[in-house]
């Protein structure tokens, strides 16, 4: 991929370097006030209160908390969307940062404050230069972190795309591990399905003494765990991705008494429809048959949560030129592997063709949902370009509408 051949005066990271500071403070007042899933009012209030200030019409209560704000520019037909999503994870920040979370056991442990100061660091930059014509929709949305109803799919079952209809949309995910301010992506799938399933196994309890007496819920549990071990590596075929994990496993609270119940918490991940329904009937089975064998009975809740994240070749084209216009080459990865998490921007992509982008937070950066994590500050300034330089790349007419 070569760099785009786009006039001089479009963003890059120099245009917005003026308002760099500006939007740290915006990112740190969101880090200090994280709000969980359908709860993110006082951060929904001063996204909206920020784009309104801009110039922007405003429609908020979109699936919960969520909102959009929307420029138009010029009489140009073309239509772009550019998400972020608020909410924080219920994990207690362990950083000693001076803008640490105020809210006991809730922080924002994924970045998603980082998402929305990049997303309004590109709103008022495109406010103050209108380089575009066209009609730019900026949507805000909740509750990423739920796993399943979600603030993607309740938006989305709200209209939006009806009520603000977009050629493409576009969202941005740090990514610990890489290099900060590289882009990575990929066309088709590129995040995978994510299922949550909840075993409650149930036995007959008693003193443990007398175990002949009782049926061990913790040894029916224990052989479940071990044999999910087996249902990817045979039952999935080698040039296929898939992983199922165990979470959780609780039982009990003597060391000599045998409990009545145990519970297990199981993840799934697959790429495709076909691996994703094998896992599921395997899993199934699996558990019902082993819980059988010790005499044990089993509650099975299998929650379908989001679904393969499949970004489309002419988005990532698109995505491509921002990104090498921004970064250089040097610092853009097109044909990143994918990824075994899970988003549910996947189901704006569902809707809308668009494609979710990569954004590396730093290779020392501590992991996604751990107590540690932080956002990179540096990234700020380059999301914000980014999303800037698209906007304005597509609406002045490069390439075609799909």
């Amino acid at each position: 991929m070569t760099p785009p051949d786009c006039p001089s005066v479009l963003s890059d990271l120099g245009a917005l370097q003026p308002i760099a500071q500006d939007l740290v403070a915006i990112r740190h007042e969101l880090h200090r006030y994280p709000e969980l899933a359908f709860a993110e009012h006082r951060t929904s209030d001063l996204v909206a209160k920020k784009l309104e200030e801009w110039g922007y019409s405003v429609t908020r209560g979109i699936g919960g908390t969520g909102l959009v704000g929307t420029l138009k520019v010029g009489e140009g037909s073309r239509t772009i969307g550019l998400r972020a999503d608020m909410d924080a994870l219920p994990i207690e920040e362990k950083t000693d940062l001076a803008y640490a979370s105020c809210h006991a056991g809730v922080m924002h442990a994924c970045g998603h404050d980082g998402h929305t100061a990049m997303l309004l660091g590109a709103a008022r930059h495109l406010s103050q230069t209108r380089n575009f014509s066209g009609t730019l929709h900026l949507i805000f949305q909740p509750a990423e972190e739920k796993g399943f109803d979600s603030g993607a799919k309740a938006m989305v079952l709200d209209g939006l795309f009806e009520r603000f209809p977009c050629d493409y949309v576009f969202a941005l995910h740090n990514h610990p591990g890489a290099a900060q301010g590289t882009f990575l992506w990929r066309a088709g799938a590129f995040m995978a399905a994510g299922d949550r399933v909840f075993v409650k196994v149930h036995g007959v309890g008693g003193h443990a003494a007398r175990p002949h007496l009782t049926v061990d819920p913790v040894v029916a549990a224990a052989a479940i765990v071990m044999g999910l071990q087996t249902v990817v590596a045979r039952n999935i075929d080698p040039g296929d991705s898939a992983v199922v994990t165990v979470g959780r496993l609780r039982a009990g609270d003597a060391v000599n008494v045998i409990p009545q119940h145990a519970d297990i918490g199981i993840s799934v991940r697959s790429f495709s429809t076909a691996v994703r329904a094998c896992l599921k009937e395997r899993i199934v089975k699996m558990v019902h048959a082993t819980a059988e064998a010790f005499g044990a009975q089993v509650e099975i809740d299998y929650v379908e949560g989001y679904p393969v994240l499949r970004n489309s070749q002419a988005a990532c084209e698109l995505a491509g030129h921002a990104a090498l216009a921004v970064v250089g080459a040097e610092n853009a990865v097109p044909d990143f592997s994918p990824i075994m998490g899970s988003e549910d921007f996947a189901y704006m992509l569902q809707a809308c063709p668009g494609a979710l982008i990569r954004l590396g937070n730093g290779t020392g950066s501590a992991g996604l949902h751990t107590p540690t994590y932080d956002f990179n500050d540096s990234n700020l300034v380059v999301g914000a370009a980014f999303f800037s330089r698209l906007t304005e790349h597509y609406l002045n007419g490069r390439p075609s509408a799909p």
